[in-house]
């Protein structure tokens, strides 16, 4: 079997559908962030319960992120999306329909457990339709159109829950899962003919594979490396686009709400410019990796810390304008962990890798998001005490970072160093003559 998948026209077009239900899955993820001050009005809730809706659906999206990856690796791409699909236009349907909050707590936790088989499903994807060295670049493409997902829930659906209120907006966003469930059904193809994965030894226990899968990434630096880079790197963004931007832009910063949401779309486009050109840089230079993602923690602090320490009570609009761009930096370098997993793990533990590199950042999110609301109930809705929490977690990653970074390279540089053997030379024909070279030393 050829070790590299050829890419081409039939390969965007495949990674083009499962892309496709990623961009809906992103749309409903975050559409309570458009809608937080909303949902406490209709569920009658203060800001550690409105901080549950996003914590719960995180933590059935970290939860499930090693399952999904065992369950890409076993069952394969097509059919793990199909069942993500089916879950989270479910759970935005059931959201709409909701009459109370323990409800939509449940609709949210069965949106974000379809959710979760979605990203890994699309780097999977990216890994057996697309080159080795294409990898960098198909997974910031699919993080791009991930946060296109979201410039939706910010442009489109928050004018139109407040044109046609709650049930109507969530509800009439539920089609869009039908819609790309059509062509992942009749479609997508899990790879290229001839390029499938190595068939599993015949009587394996299931245990034994569950076991075996998740013992032999987690050994890989490279894998945990991967999980504390995408730790660090994703929250800061994930919390201020997924629940608290809009509130403390607002009730802090004093905003009006179509200002807020202006902020908010500029960190998605940031986000989309940034993920192509990190993309480019790694793919290009693998050396480039550790630098981005530092540099991008180091400047979110920067500019945090700047935000909050600013004298008086509001800061400057340049002053949010540029946190918002640094902040547009954060998902393009969280996806610099699973170019650190990928090359530690073959191809058959893809899955699970990327599903443990891919908790990192939606622990870190859950951990904000709570501590957050918490905070901001204690109080009295201080955001410069509840936001010091970001700086406490970027110091927990970096320190991690730094700590597995030597030992990660290394054996990354070690796989690297293949001895290429030499070609046997061509078998020559008793009837032709020997050249004269014959018997010396190929140079």
């Amino acid at each position: 079997m050829p070790a590299d998948p050829p890419g081409g026209r039939r390969a965007v077009a495949v990674w083009g559908i499962g892309v496709a239900v990623y961009f809906v899955a992103v749309i409903f993820r975050t559409s309570l962030g458009v809608a937080g001050l909303d949902a406490a009005d209709r569920f009658h809730v203060n800001a550690s319960a409105l901080a549950t809706f996003s914590l719960l659906q995180l933590l059935v999206y970290a939860g499930m992120q090693i399952p999904v990856g065992l369950m890409v690796d076993r069952l394969g791409t097509k059919r793990v999306l199909t069942l993500g699909a089916v879950l989270f236009t479910a759970g935005q349907l059931g959201f709409a329909l909701s009459p109370s909050y323990g409800m939509a707590l449940a609709a949210r936790a069965l949106l974000g457990c379809g959710d979760a088989m979605t990203f890994i499903s699309v780097l999977r994807l990216g890994t057996r339709w697309f080159p080795a060295r294409r990898g960098p670049l198909m997974a910031q493409l699919a993080g791009l159109v991930g946060m296109a997902g979201n410039l939706v829930s910010t442009l489109v659906l928050a004018p139109v829950l407040h044109g046609v209120g709650w049930t109507a907006a969530f509800a009439g966003s539920a089609t869009a899962g039908l819609v790309v469930l059509v062509p992942l059904v009749l479609f997508l193809r899990d790879h290229p003919e001839g390029y499938g994965p190595a068939p599993r030894a015949a009587g394996a226990a299931p245990g034994g594979f569950v076991r075996r899968q998740i013992r032999e990434s987690w050994a890989e630096p490279g894998t945990r490396l991967g999980l504390w880079v995408h730790f660090t790197t994703q929250f800061p963004a994930m919390v201020f686009l997924l629940l608290w931007g809009m509130p403390f832009l607002v009730e802090a910063q004093g905003l009006a709400r179509t200002t807020a949401g202006g902020l908010l779309t500029l960190v998605v486009a940031s986000n989309m410019v940034l993920g192509l050109v990190y993309g480019q840089l790694v793919g290009r230079r693998q050396s480039a990796r550790i630098p981005l993602a530092l540099g991008t923690v180091g400047l979110t602090a920067l500019l945090w810390a700047s935000v909050l320490a600013y004298p008086g009570e509001r800061a400057p609009m340049w002053l949010l304008v540029t946190l918002c761009l640094v902040l547009g930096g954060c998902g393009p370098a969280s996806m610099i962990g699973f170019d650190f997993a990928r090359p530690a793990n073959p191809a058959e533990r893809q899955g699970t890798a990327s599903g443990i590199t891919n908790m990192g950042g939606f622990i870190a999110s859950m951990t904000t998001l709570l501590t957050v609301g918490i905070l901001l109930d204690a109080t009295g809705d201080n955001y410069r005490v509840a936001f010091s929490t970001v700086f406490v977690l970027e110091a927990v990653g970096v320190i991690n970072i730094l700590r597995l970074r030597p030992l990660a390279l290394s054996r990354e540089a070690a796989r690297s160093r293949v001895t290429v053997p030499e070609p046997e030379p061509e078998p020559v024909s008793r009837a032709c003559p020997l050249p004269e070279t014959a018997g010396r030393e190929a140079p």
